[in-house]
């Protein structure tokens, strides 16, 4: 199957493929952090159904690192998976090094590895902080720092993976909506420092999206958030990688330091008494 013909599990309704989609990132290399699930894995079967080879990243999930990797090469695509901790440097540079060793390099960058610890800000311990920190804003720090440096003399694109906690605060995630409001801050500096080398550097604030993790927050996760979105229900990693291929396309290479909002208007919407 050439890659025209890509087609995953979970395509959209009418069994669309890449030959009905743009096929503006044949060649590229994609690097995606955690990869293994959820957000990171449709991520990376998008990517490959645009024509990506994907680097697909994990840490400890190597089960389900192997399955995205089976699913984009049973559709004729082609991946590899590589290990590391993004909050390490030594394991960073062993990954990048690995990119370039087996797929030549990397031309796109997706920072979507995270951690979360859901506890009070008065209960919350010191390593805890320490590991969403590290793994959220110094993994995006570090893969960023990478990957621009391989990119510096033809050019790439940039996609750090934020959250609704950018513009809310979230009871219970304090850590993690530090993390995230950094990213986008972060974002925008690596945008306006990069952008002389042909860098591209952008964010992707999802919703609420219906994933592994996520499902195990609520009885009824789908039903809880829909009715707080006002497209009427929740989002699915298709979603959000729809936005990550747009931006790393040539379709928006016009576009850097911006974060766009894939959540069906859920944080547009206020606090309204009258509902």
């Amino acid at each position: 199957m050439d890659a025209g013909q890509l087609s995953f599990g979970g395509d959209p309704p009418g069994g669309c493929t890449i030959s009905d989609m743009l096929q503006d990132l044949n060649g590229k290399t994609a690097l995606v952090t955690g990869a293994s699930k959820g957000v990171g894995k449709g991520i990376a079967l998008e990517l490959a159904r645009r024509g990506c080879r994907v680097v697909v990243n994990y840490h400890s999930d190597a089960k389900g690192a192997e399955r995205t990797v089976q699913e984009i090469e049973d559709a004729g695509g082609s991946a590899l998976a590589v290990q590391a901790n993004v909050g390490d440097s030594a394991h960073v540079d062993a990954m990048f090094e690995h990119a370039v060793a087996e797929a030549g390099g990397v031309d796109i960058l997706v920072n979507n590895a995270g951690v979360q610890t859901w506890k009070p800000l008065l209960e919350l311990t010191e390593a805890e902080w320490d590991r969403v920190i590290a793994t959220n804003l110094k993994g995006t720090f570090l893969c960023t720092q990478r990957a621009a440096r391989l990119m510096q003399a033809k050019g790439g694109s940039i996609v750090n993976i934020g959250s609704g906690c950018n513009k809310w605060a979230f009871p219970n995630l304090v850590d993690y909506t530090a993390s995230k409001g950094g990213i986008e801050q972060f974002t925008k500096v690596a945008a306006v420092e990069l952008g002389r080398y042909g860098i591209r550097v952008n964010c992707v604030a999802p919703g609420a999206v219906e994933i592994e993790r996520t499902k195990e927050e609520a009885g009824d996760y789908a039903g809880t958030w829909a009715r707080l979105t006002p497209l009427n229900r929740v989002g699915v990693p298709l979603d959000v990688a729809r936005a990550v291929a747009f931006l790393v396309s040539p379709e928006s290479d016009f576009i850097t330091g911006q974060t766009i909002w894939v959540d069906g208007g859920l944080f547009t919407k206020p606090a309204w008494p009258y509902d």
